[in-house]
């Protein structure tokens, strides 16, 4: 074992220094909870305070909502006493509504479990017409007939009223009977004298029947000849007017009048047209005749024009060629000056290029003018 030296240790210690301060620095660096170098420390305090407000408003909200909570709760309490003593006044009230208003004596069934009920009760008979007297009651028997003398009183009240209702019922029968028959008598008397009083006037009538009858018809027989006479005359009139119309009608006579239209007079109508007349037939002949000789007029004066066109054209062709040929001969009379001149003026240079002295030049020649 080696002896530590105070060199060694100083080494140790500066060692362990040094470990300790990496270590400090990894876990700055190496914890993302208490990092804070290379990192926004501004960011986090917004962070962090954006934390604190979200926890301090979720506290609010909380407590806002404890405070709702107590508040329902309270009310929740006072609604359900409220509701205890509604329930309670209800059912006391139900109580003293069935102990004022449904007692039990007045409940249907009542009297089968009612204390008083024998109490109450009825004697078994109270009198010989008591509806309950039944036959198995035993409380009245056949034969005994105990309103003997009542009932017998009342049977002769009943025969003797019977019997003064009959006679006046006979008597009033007979009565009757004698106003029908003197009714009877004197209907029968009555409807004799009528019916021989309506015999009398059927016979009378008839009388006058058959002579109105006879009267009639002779009349109608009368009236019956009159009447085909003056059918067959006014018949032969009816034929005659018949054949005299259609001989002087507008049919068979063709006259042009019915054909005339209401719509103007220069229109027809085509069923009863029956052609043109004369005067139409002349009108459009003359017409015909004047439409030709526009027609021959017109081509006449369109022949003259052409003509007349031809001759300028023809003039002016001929004045344009006499002007051509006059400036050809002129051109031509032109030319042969200038060859005239030129030729001239050529003679004289070579004069001058023969004699020394002379200049020298080429020859001049003149051009002619350039043609228009």
């Amino acid at each position: 074992m080696e002896i530590a030296q105070p060199r060694d240790l100083e080494r140790y210690l500066s060692l362990a220094k040094r470990r300790h301060g990496e270590l400090c620095r990894q876990k700055r660096i190496f914890n993302a909870r208490n990092r804070i170098i290379g990192g926004d420390t501004d960011a986090w305090d917004a962070q962090v305070r954006d934390q604190k407000i979200k926890e301090a408003t979720e506290k609010a909200r909380h407590e806002t909502f404890a405070a709702e909570m107590r508040q329902n709760d309270k009310i929740t309490c006072i609604l359900e006493g409220r509701e205890r003593r509604d329930r309670k006044s209800l059912c006391k009230a139900i109580n003293d509504f069935q102990q004022t208003f449904q007692k039990p004596e007045t409940r249907r069934e009542f009297d089968l479990s009612d204390p008083l009920a024998l109490r109450k009760d009825l004697p078994a008979r109270q009198s010989d017409d008591d509806i309950r007297n039944t036959v198995s009651g035993m409380q009245k028997f056949m034969g005994e007939d105990l309103n003997f003398y009542e009932r017998k009183k009342f049977q002769e009240e009943q025969n003797r009223e019977w019997s003064s209702q009959q006679q006046r019922e006979r008597e009033s029968a007979r009565a009757h009977q004698r106003c029908a028959e003197d009714l009877y008598f004197k209907t029968r008397l009555q409807f004799d004298e009528t019916a021989k009083h309506l015999q009398s006037l059927e016979s009378a009538t008839r009388k006058a029947v058959c002579a109105a009858v006879k009267e009639f018809n002779r009349n109608q027989a009368t009236e019956s000849v009159e009447r085909k006479t003056r059918e067959k005359k006014q018949e032969q009139e009816d034929d005659l007017a018949e054949i005299s119309n259609l001989l002087r009608g507008d049919l068979l006579s063709e006259n042009p009048q019915q054909a005339a239209s209401s719509f103007g007079p220069h229109r027809v109508v085509p069923d009863r047209w029956k052609g043109m007349t004369r005067e139409q037939l002349e009108q459009i002949r003359l017409v015909q005749k004047q439409q030709i000789q526009e027609k021959l007029r017109l081509r006449e004066e369109e022949w003259q024009r052409d003509r007349d066109w031809d001759r300028q054209r023809v003039q002016r062709a001929r004045s344009t060629l006499l002007v051509e040929r006059q400036q050809k001969r002129q051109q031509r009379d032109l030319r042969r000056a200038l060859d005239c001149a030129n030729l001239s003026l050529a003679k004289e240079q070579c004069s001058r290029c023969l004699f020394p002295g002379g200049s020298i030049a080429g020859p001049l020649l003149l051009g002619a003018p350039e043609e228009q």
